[in-house]
């Protein structure tokens, strides 16, 4: 779905190979063992000097239901020393959800009205976590009224608002806008991208994921006005369905991951187990994607069981890829008759139902499988929290940027700032297979407006197929931005 993806073809099997196992450092000499454990020792009495605060982005939370009051424990948990947030602004038009997540930000205004945020001189950026057919209003504000803008996916509820919300994004120079399709800035997922494509699966086959959870989907209020408005996601004319408010980020991932593009989805569902509660969304979908290739995703999604929960999994004719979420952990399903590639064989293994999973843990050394211990995954956070993450970075060298480019050239003209700063947008590194590679990559290659676009019309049109329980075919026009 993004034709930039494809430069990282050219990374081969026999690339991966080379950095897939860490070197062994050498033993110290012995005559200075006694002078470094009393240097140790020393050490570890002294107080720990304290690590230097990063560059901070001045914040306003708009969207504070369930999702909004994790991304704002994300926030927190972000070290320090890194760019981070400072929550200056929460704001929901419901007071209650106001009073409720007071607590995590001390000190923040608390605002009804999201235009007062956008007056907020003090306000850098906006993260929008409304629902979603609420998103058009509030993105395409705060772009004209010169805010950063993380908006969360999918970024609307039609094909029309996502395209207005885009080309305000596009037409914002200076502005940073991200999508919410998280799963992009997963520097696990990162370091995964370049073994995937050196052809270590083989041949392609098939793609598959799920996502199953029991719960209704419904809230309660003694409020009829406030109930209606808590449960948008049951009704047709206000959501996007389970393919387009869960489905979407796997969707997304298998093009990614694939390097290929959807030309029809298939779609099917039904109200399955709540059918008594007034909902005319199916709780229970199915979807099939077909890519250029042939090869086709099948995802499926249901409110009435839990059972496995939720993962990707990428078959190849040599083995197969399976990736489980929070942290992102991964593990290849090798064939009897496939080449072996080395490094697996000191590599960790887990079983899954009768069959051995080989652990593919970014950071890993050999030691790790040879001593019996379990490797820790270089990616300690959940995909949003790196997303967010990657999303203040790119605030705050954005604005380093346009500050640079005013004291440069003293104007401010927007066509001429446009090319400057495209002038300076960074490539991938060349180390895409390291850990710190792939950290620095998911935040390089953060999914910015024509990514969460493509990635949108996706899933609508996917949803579409599941109401209609029929095949549409997908025209390459419909996921582009003029």
């Amino acid at each position: 779905m993004n034709p930039a993806d494809r430069r990282d073809n050219s990374f081969t099997r026999r690339d991966f190979v080379k950095t897939g196992s860490a070197a062994l450092l050498a033993m110290l000499q012995a005559a200075e063992l006694l002078a470094q454990e009393t240097q140790q020792a020393a050490s570890a009495a002294a107080p720990a000097e304290p690590k230097p605060e990063g560059p901070k982005v001045k914040v306003a939370v708009i969207g504070l239901g369930p999702w909004g009051r994790e991304i704002l424990d994300q926030l927190e948990r972000w070290p320090r020393e890194e760019t981070h947030a400072q929550v200056v602004a929460l704001c929901d038009n419901y007071k209650p959800m106001l009073n409720r997540s007071a607590s995590k930000a001390p000190g923040a205004a608390l605002v009804e009205d999201y235009r007062a945020v956008l007056d907020n001189k003090d306000v850098q950026a906006v993260i929008i976590a409304t629902p979603t057919h609420l998103h058009r209003e509030i993105a395409v504000a705060a772009l004209q009224a010169g805010k950063h803008v993380y908006c969360e996916a999918p970024l609307a509820h039609t094909i029309e608002d996502a395209r207005a919300i885009a080309q305000a994004a596009r037409n914002a120079p200076g502005r940073f806008f991200q999508a919410g399709l998280q799963q992009r800035c997963d520097p696990q997922r990162h370091w995964l991208l370049p073994f995937v494509r050196s052809g270590a699966l083989g041949r392609f086959a098939l793609a598959r994921a799920q996502w199953h959870k029991k719960q209704s989907w419904r809230g309660t209020s003694p409020n009829p006005e406030r109930e209606k408005a808590m449960n948008w996601r049951l009704r047709r004319e206000t959501s996007p369905g389970l393919v387009g408010e869960i489905g979407i980020h796997a969707l997304d991932q298998a093009g990614w991951f694939l390097n290929d593009r959807p030309v029809a989805v298939t779609g099917f569902g039904s109200i399955a187990f709540w059918r008594d509660d007034g909902r005319d969304v199916p709780d229970t979908v199915q979807v099939v994607v077909e890519y250029a290739s042939g090869v086709r995703l099948l995802y499926d999604a249901t409110l009435a069981n839990s059972f496995d929960g939720e993962y990707e999994m990428y078959y190849g004719s040599d083995a197969a890829l399976m990736i489980r979420d929070v942290p992102t952990s991964a593990w290849m399903f090798k064939e009897v008759d496939s080449p072996l590639l080395g490094w697996e064989v000191y590599a960790r293994k887990d079983s899954f139902f009768k069959e051995s999973g080989i652990a593919l843990v970014a950071g890993a050394s050999k030691q790790d499988a040879l001593t019996g211990g379990q490797a820790a995954s270089a990616f300690p956070y959940s995909p949003l929290a790196y997303a967010l993450a990657a999303f203040l970075r790119n605030c705050a060298e954005m604005d380093a940027a346009v500050e640079d480019f005013k004291s440069t050239f003293n104007t401010t003209d927007p066509k001429a700032l446009a090319e400057y700063l495209a002038g300076l947008t960074r490539p991938p590194i060349d180390d895409p297979a390291s850990a710190q590679g792939a950290k620095e990559n998911a935040a390089r290659q953060a999914p910015r407006e024509d990514v969460g676009y493509a990635a949108t019309v996706l899933a609508l049109k996917a949803n579409e197929a599941i109401l209609k329980g029929s095949r549409i075919e997908l025209k390459k026009e419909w996921f582009e931005l003029s």
